[in-house]
């Protein structure tokens, strides 16, 4: 059996770096393939600068693409492999932190009730208690808060196990939270599982990470794979459905290359209180936003200050229970990545920081790369326009005197063969994943081997239409950041996430006039690249009628997971408090908490 990729000593090492050689050596052997291919199709007619602009646009981007399928071929080569760990007694106390930033105090409070449910049913006797670590602005908001927090203490006989607190001012955004509680509070705890608003975790889940934690004395941090759940929409299901099917596949890729040089989410992880208090204070970067100011990608960079300060940051991705919900289209997912976009080309500072281990400084650099490639495509498309434009005619008398014209060799094959490759790219490591299901019988927690491969090829269909308006949003954020625009922290839409044309218009008319004048560029240009150009310029002209058609709610049947077949435990608790609870949000006072006088704060 190989390596889970966990085990200390030199048979982990020569693991880890066997990864590591074998995705650099398949990206770099693609990229010049591509890159080569791309230039034996442009000296057919004579190789000018514009070729050779092509190629290197085309290597860079195949290098991106094939880093992604590489890893997710890596993946298939192994199977999660569980560490043995002790199931005694947990002797360390940990803190469970729930950070809150302008949620709705209903949803977000019956997670912390239905997991401290789910952590008593368990029968175990460690010292656990939740922290709720709001930095609302709204007060209106904030008074529910306090509300509803009494009554979850009412509820749970949660009196000294789950607190509550509201900072004055939001210094620093999630990362400065979370960096106040460890200050103020962290010294009382050997453990802190960090969740977001969203976040909800079965207790059987959260002992096995504390147990971990205990079994391995130099693990400062251990994350793991959420799942996404509750999505409606098109969309929604579309990401819930990656998020279950692809995604445990390319995690255990990642884990197998990244090895104790893990990566940290910003959430469902553990940490261990010491070794991130003594490692993870974050600087504030000189100069104003985007560039400068509080770090907004923390969770990256701190998995990077564990790693420099000796700690193990791992990644377990046989960990399931671990679960989160996700925006429900278009426009949300863009403004939560935009704020992603922002602090990875922060990131660009950081790469060359003192001390950092050469993965964390590469984790940096592919962090850049996850919105910068995209502009490789869109400035291949570009260049290809301008060639036709401005490329010199080829020369069919290349000989002086000679009088019968010299016509190019044919080089189709090579443009269809460089095409197909970079299609396969995409493509292959999904339809494998989808064949390996359906082989190793995973494929029944979705519906079936059948059900889920064809819903494989609904997501890839998907994701086909719904990419260029996602280059676009991409595109955009990449050009406000270097311009020096600061997206700030909005919060999340958690809510409905339905959208009607009219509202898809003006959040995205400025796709489809950019999509429609680019196609009309290119006909009056080089018609001849028109319909090579379609897949790419349809969809933006019609990105309202893409971004209102995939938000609304899906009743295929398609994109089945696992958590709606059959249920974690805990998301049933959580939806019964919901149901308890909802009735009563409006018309709740602080006599029905059964409490009066001030609200308990967090443990100190």
């Amino acid at each position: 059996m190989q390596s889970d990729g966990r085990s200390d000593g030199a048979q982990n090492g020569a693991a880890v770096l066997t990864a590591r050689l074998s995705v650099f050596a398949l990206s770099i052997a693609a990229a010049a393939t591509g890159f080569m291919l791309f230039l034996q199709f442009g000296q057919a007619d004579g190789l000018d600068g514009w070729d050779i602009v092509r190629a290197v646009l085309i290597g860079l981007s195949t290098f991106w693409l094939a880093w992604g399928a590489a890893q997710g071929l890596l993946g298939l080569t192994t199977r999660p492999v569980a560490p043995e760990v002790p199931q005694g007694a947990i002797a360390g106390r940990t803190a469970i932190l729930v950070p809150v930033y302008n949620e709705d105090p209903v949803i977000t409070f019956a997670r912390v009730a239905a997991m401290d449910q789910s952590i008593a049913a368990t029968g175990t006797d460690a010292t656990i208690h939740f922290a709720i670590l709001s930095d609302t602005r709204n007060e209106e908001i904030a008074a529910r808060e306090a509300l509803w927090f009494l009554r979850l203490l009412r509820d749970r006989d949660a009196e000294g196990r789950i607190f509550y607190r509201r900072r004055e001012k939001n210094t620093g955004r999630k990362a400065g939270n979370i960096e106040d509680f460890f200050t103020r509070s962290g010294g009382a705890y050997d453990y802190a599982v960090i969740l977001d608003a969203d976040s909800l975790m079965e207790g059987e889940t959260i002992l096995e990470m504390i147990r971990r934690m205990e079994a391995a004395p130099d693990l400062g941090l251990l994350q793991t794979l959420p799942r996404v759940i509750r999505a409606r929409s098109r969309f929604g299901r579309a990401m819930q459905f990656s998020a279950s099917f692809f995604s445990p596949i390319f995690a255990r890729g990642l884990a197998m290359m990244q090895g104790s040089t893990g990566p940290f989410w910003g959430h469902n992880a553990i940490v261990r209180v010491r070794a991130f208090a003594a490692s993870c204070g974050l600087p504030e970067l000189k100069g104003k936003p985007p560039f400068g100011g509080h770090i907004l990608s923390h969770d990256y960079v701190e998995a990077a200050l564990l790693a420099r300060a000796g700690w193990t940051v791992r990644l377990d991705d046989d960990l399931d229970g671990s679960f989160e919900e996700g925006p429900e289209n278009i426009v949300d997912h863009a403004k939560r990545d935009r704020r992603w976009c922002q602090g990875n080309l922060q990131h660009t500072r950081l790469i060359a920081a003192p001390g950092l281990k050469f993965w964390s400084r590469w984790v940096f650099v592919q962090g850049v790369l996850a919105y910068i490639a995209p502009l490789f495509w869109l400035a291949f498309i570009l260049a290809s326009v301008m060639a036709q434009e401005f490329a010199p005619p080829p020369n069919y008398f290349p000989e002086a005197g000679w009088p019968f014209p010299v016509f190019p060799v044919s080089e189709s094959a090579k443009a269809i063969g460089l095409a197909v490759g970079i299609f396969g790219l995409l493509l292959l490591p999904k339809l494998l994943i989808a064949l390996d299901a359906m082989f190793t019988g995973r494929a029944r927690s979705f519906g079936g081997g059948l059900r889920a491969f064809v819903s494989t090829l609904v997501e890839l269909l998907l994701s086909s239409v719904i990419a260029p308006v996602l280059l676009m949003y991409q595109t955009r954020s990449v050009f406000q950041v270097v311009f020096g625009r600061d997206g700030g922290w909005p919060a999340n839409n958690r809510g409905d996430g339905r959208l009607s044309v009219g509202e898809a218009w003006v959040a995205s008319r400025w796709i489809s006039l950019n999509g429609l004048a680019g196609l009309s560029v290119v006909y009056f240009l080089a018609p001849g690249l028109v319909l090579w150009l379609l897949p790419v310029g349809l969809p933006m002209i019609l990105a309202p009628l893409v971004i209102s058609w995939s938000s609304q709610d899906s009743r295929s049947g398609l994109m089945t997971v696992p958590s709606e077949i059959a249920p974690s435990p805990v998301i049933g608790l959580h939806d019964a408090c919901v149901q308890s609870w909802l009735g009563e949000d409006e018309t709740m006072t602080e006599a029905d908490t059964g409490r009066d006088g001030a609200v308990p704060t967090v443990h100190a």
